[in-house]
């Protein structure tokens, strides 16, 4: 890459709580919050669209000059992985540091930058705890069942990120994992912070009695410790909106009274025969799979020929285009002309709202006329060096 070129322009990302394109104007250190995986099975094409969108923001800011300081925790303990665990028989932290070794050699294959921690949520129990002492302490949460929740009518802010109405928020919250019918609950919309853990279940000693944390309240305690009160940017799958991200905004502000989350990235969802890619529903493309037959630059350029805001489907057809794609850039690379004006190009379409689409076409308009392409390409993330 050549040298940072900083824009009198802005870059400008759509941010979703504010529901519209903005500029996004952090310092010279962008701090830098993904929700990574719950490691229970293999890396998937939803996965990847997720952290490839974040890696080229990444890309893109240092090409500005900043510097990024990006977190992507692993969730090493919550209901998904511990069911997994005991239906095959296996230790949860055994399971978690199998499939984490798989993910993790995914991603340098697919040309992802290092995350600058990659923090486990069993490595933040201590934290987690002072956490909701705090959030007790300011009067945002209450004891019950033996279970710790927080209280969402002591929180008028809640609902900032999503801005959905009661109704979808009962609804996603039913869909993913939100327990609305706990007897516990004063609001059928209160989510737990710290929860007792049945007999085959990991626990740990607290004020509150033996449990494990809430699924919301790890990441709120990753990211201050690691990042700060406040960060710059925080993303993950827009399925991640609501509960999630909506109950860490709230836990987190109501603990520190702080704003917790400057602009906030979702990227949209991958499916395959009409459904979101998931592991619940199994419609999943592995990584790992697509690996054995095709090169590694052709699946991240399958990838990120789309928008990260643009949901998409999965079909047979977009491995060997992106192969073809990828031979035709290296032609341009071969060619040897002068790729300045490409790259111009994309860092223009990457500075409005990360338009890797247009990015891709300025790119192939610019190999098939002999261009130097290889620059250009980087900044998506792609190496179209042979050996790649």
């Amino acid at each position: 890459m050549s040298d940072p070129q900083p824009s009198r322009l802005p870059l400008r990302l759509y941010d979703t709580a504010k529901r519209e394109i903005v500029p996004f104007e952090p310092g010279e250190l962008v701090t830098m919050y993904t929700c990574g995986i719950t490691p229970y099975d293999a890396t998937h094409l939803g996965h990847a669209a997720a952290y490839v969108g974040y890696d080229v923001l990444q890309r893109r800011l240092r090409d500005r000059g900043h510097q990024t300081r990006c977190v992507r925790n692993v969730t090493d303990v919550d209901d998904s992985i511990l069911g997994k665990a005991r239906e095959i028989g296996v230790h949860y932290l055994d399971l978690a540091a199998a499939e984490t070794a798989k993910f993790d050699d995914d991603m340098i294959a697919l040309n992802m930058l290092p995350s600058w921690s990659e923090p486990r949520a069993t490595s933040a129990i201590a934290d987690i705890r002072g956490f909701i002492g705090m959030v007790l302490d300011r009067g945002h949460a209450y004891e019950a069942g033996g279970a710790v929740y927080f209280d969402i009518s002591t929180y008028e802010r809640f609902g900032q990120v999503s801005g959905y109405d009661e109704a979808t928020m009962l609804e996603f919250a039913a869909e993913r994992g939100g327990n609305v019918d706990d007897p516990h609950k004063r609001n059928k919309l209160d989510f737990v912070l710290w929860q007792p853990s049945l007999d085959d279940e990991p626990s740990w000693d607290s004020l509150w009695g033996p449990g494990r944390p809430g699924w919301h309240i790890e990441c709120s305690a990753l990211a201050l410790r690691e990042l700060g009160t406040t960060i710059d940017l925080h993303g993950g799958g827009s399925d991640l909106i609501f509960p999630h991200h909506e109950c860490e905004a709230a836990q987190s502000e109501a603990a520190t009274g702080e704003p917790f989350v400057r602009h906030w990235m979702h990227q949209a969802m991958v499916r395959m025969d009409g459904e979101k890619m998931s592991k619940s529903l199994g419609n999943l493309v592995f990584v790992s799979e697509l690996r054995k037959e095709w090169e590694s630059m052709a699946i991240r350029l399958a990838v990120v020929k789309h928008h990260y805001r643009d949901g998409w489907e999965w079909h047979d057809d977009l491995m060997p285009e992106g192969t073809e794609r990828l031979a035709k850039w290296r032609d341009g690379v071969m060619a040897g002309g002068d790729g300045t004006e490409v790259l111009d190009q994309v860092r223009d379409d990457l500075d409005n709202d990360l338009d890797t689409t247009g990015a891709i076409a300025a790119i192939d308009d610019a190999a098939a006329e002999g261009v130097d392409v290889s620059e250009a390409a980087m900044l998506l993330g792609v190496d179209v060096s042979p050996s790649a």
